[in-house]
C-alpha cells in the first residue's frame, strides 16, 4: 500500500449525513485511505447506495436529532470495531426562512440539526476519542462567517458550529483531542432541493453562485472530502481550532 491509501488503516470514523453529497464522498475517501467508516443518515436507500461504493463502509439508519441517537451511534461503532478515531459532523439542513416567515419550529429544527446533534455526538464519543487521541471535524459553511439573506438562521447555526469548534479545541487540547472544521462554499449536493426549492429555482441559484465565485464554478463533494481527511489525519497533529474555508475564493468578494 502507498502512504496515501494507508493513512487511516485501522482507524474508525463516524460520519453523519453519509447518504449523499459531501458525506458520501467523505465516506468513500476515508475507506479508500484504509479506514473503517460508520455512515449515519435517515434514508436507508441512500445509505445503501453509499455502502455499495466500498466494503469498508458500514451504515446506520438514524435521525441524529432523536433522543438517544448519539449514544446509539457511538455504541454501534464501538461494537463493530472497538474504537473511534474520528467524528465528522457533516449532517445539516439548509432552511430558506426569511425573517418575516420565521417560526419557532423552523428555528428549533435548524439548530437541533446543525448545532445540538453535533454537540451531543461529539460528547458521546469523547471517551473513545480520548483513548485514541482522535479528532472531530465539523462541517460548517462559508455562510458561517459571511451573511446570507433569506436563510439567516442557517448562517447563524453555522457560525455557532465554528465557535464551538474553536472552543472545543481549547477545552480538549489537554486530552489530546483535536477539533477543526471545514467551511465549504456552494457545493453540488441535495441541500437546495432539501430546502424546498423548485428545479427552476435551484438552477437559478446555482448559476448565480457560480457567477460570484472567483474560480467560476461550484465545488465538487470530493474536493471538500479531501480537506476533511487532511484535518482528521493524525499527521496534522499540531493543528487544532481551525476553520478552513473551501469555497473557490467566494470569501474574497
Amino acid at each position: 500500500m502507498t502512504d496515501t491509501t494507508s493513512r487511516f488503516t485501522d482507524r474508525v470514523a463516524i460520519l453523519t449525513g453519509a447518504g449523499s453529497g459531501i458525506g458520501r464522498a467523505t465516506a468513500v475517501a476515508f475507506a479508500n485511505a484504509g479506514g473503517k467508516v460508520l455512515g449515519v443518515g435517515r434514508r436507508a436507500e441512500a445509505l445503501a447506495d453509499t455502502a455499495k461504493l466500498h466494503t469498508s463502509i458500514e451504515t446506520l439508519e438514524a435521525d441524529i436529532c432523536a433522543d438517544g441517537a448519539a449514544a446509539e451511534i457511538v455504541r454501534h461503532a464501538v461494537s463493530q470495531w472497538g474504537r473511534i478515531d474520528v467524528v465528522v459532523n457533516n449532517a445539516g439542513i439548509l432552511a430558506m426562512m426569511p425573517l418575516g416567515e420565521a417560526t419557532e419550529e423552523g428555528i428549533s429544527r435548524v439548530f437541533a440539526t446543525n448545532v445540538t446533534a453535533p454537540s451531543l455526538l461529539a460528547s458521546a464519543a469523547m471517551p473513545h476519542l480520548r483513548a485514541s487521541r482522535g479528532s472531530v471535524v465539523n462541517v460548517s459553511s462559508t455562510y458561517g462567517h459571511r451573511p446570507i439573506a433569506q436563510a439567516s438562521h442557517y448562517g447563524a447555526s453555522k457560525a455557532a458550529i465554528e465557535h464551538l469548534t474553536r472552543s472545543w479545541a481549547l477545552e480538549l487540547a489537554s486530552e489530546g483531542i483535536r477539533v477543526n472544521a471545514v467551511a465549504p462554499g456552494p457545493t453540488e449536493s441535495e441541500a437546495l432541493a432539501g430546502a424546498g426549492l423548485s428545479e427552476a429555482q435551484i438552477g437559478k441559484v446555482k448559476d448565480e453562485e457560480a457567477a460570484r465565485i472567483p474560480l467560476g464554478r461550484r465545488g465538487r463533494p470530493e474536493e471538500v472530502a479531501e480537506w476533511i481527511l487532511h484535518l482528521a489525519d493524525a499527521r496534522a497533529a499540531w493543528l487544532t481550532g481551525q476553520v478552513l474555508t473551501v469555497d473557490g475564493g467566494l470569501e474574497l468578494v
